[in-house]
């Protein structure tokens, strides 16, 4: 029997994820924010490209099983990047990315599992002149991009994936097999990106980083970020919350939501913890309903960015199918 699965990262830049004076060609339209990949993947080449993600990384196995043993195994597939559109006065110019050599350390082979490894990337073709930590003190190229991903194949058909490493800017996204999200980095670090991610300091360096990962908000979710952001003329002022500080707390009244632009939360209902959510959870959607009380208490696990919005700045309807969605109470 064969088994094949797959996971693929795609890795893109929200808005408001570039922060100082570097923002400035996002700001003028000289180069641009990515919209969020699709809610289903089934081209991973029309989702790159000028005008969408910049870099991607597909990692594909398959194992033989008989009698239950693993019998032989594969991997294929690999990174990809993307050119970038850039306007200058009344020109556009596509500038091409400068992909990495994939790296593929030999599998994991164990009882019942082989374990695969892929790490793609590379760095913007855009030169980036700023100040580093060691010499020459200058660096013109752009900062390395990457994720390291890991898939596990079991001998029972099941496989699970994981967000082994990656560069701390920007967001990247993972879709399963079938081409569903099944996972999110959940922070973004821009400045420890733009003067740390080189050379030695990357995998082809030797070097990876460990991103905090979620699993992906639903696709209502989705939706509700979009409008959120894109209410106005301008988008909402996100709000810095150190790690450690209640955003809602149980019992409390109040009638506003929150939209998790970064970072990781935690919920609890009556103490007991029943999820962790990250980029992209719309929370809060019972204020204004009933005695106008929180049902949970979220608290700030790492540094996270969140924008506050009135209730009705939501369609109500949208509002009760998050509540039916969520309901995280019913299961503590």
């Amino acid at each position: 029997m064969r088994y094949e699965s797959a996971v693929t990262s795609v890795s893109w830049i929200p808005s408001a994820a570039i922060t100082g004076v570097t923002k400035t060609p996002f700001e003028i339209g000289v180069t641009h924010y990515d919209d969020p990949p699709p809610d289903k993947l089934t081209d991973l080449d029309t989702v790159l490209g000028p005008e969408g993600a910049r870099f991607a990384n597909d990692l594909r196995a398959w194992i033989e099983v008989e009698d239950g043993r693993i019998v032989d195994y594969g991997q294929t597939g690999g990174g990809k990047v993307s050119n970038s559109k850039v306007k200058l006065g009344g020109m556009v110019v596509f500038v091409q990315a400068v992909a990495f050599p994939d790296l593929h350390p030999e599998p994991e082979v164990g009882e019942g599992f082989v374990r695969f490894r892929q790490t793609a990337g590379g760095r913007p073709g855009l030169p980036s002149p700023r100040l580093i930590g060691e010499a020459p003190y200058v660096k013109i190229q752009g900062p390395s991009v990457w994720t390291t991903l890991a898939l596990t194949l079991h001998a029972d058909g099941t496989s699970t994936r994981e967000l082994v490493g990656a560069s701390t800017f920007p967001r990247h996204w993972l879709y399963d097999e079938h081409g569903d999200p099944a996972g999110k980095s959940a922070v973004i670090d821009f400045e420890e990106w733009y003067h740390h991610a080189y050379g030695a300091h990357s995998p082809w360096g030797g070097e990876d980083r460990v991103v905090p990962s979620t699993d992906a908000e639903t696709s209502l979710e989705r939706q509700l970020s979009t409008i959120i952001m894109r209410s106005g003329r301008r988008a909402p002022r996100p709000h810095k919350v150190k790690p450690g500080v209640d955003l809602f707390v149980e019992g409390e009244a109040g009638d506003d939501l929150a939209l998790i632009l970064d970072g990781v939360v935690d919920v609890r209902v009556g103490g007991t913890p029943v999820a962790q959510l990250g980029p992209g959870s719309v929370l809060g959607e019972r204020a204004g309903q009933g005695a106008g009380t929180r049902t949970a208490t979220v608290t700030a696990v790492t540094k996270c960015r969140v924008v506050r919005i009135a209730r009705n700045l939501l369609e109500e309807r949208d509002l009760r199918e998050l509540e039916e969605t969520h309901r995280r109470e019913d299961h503590a």
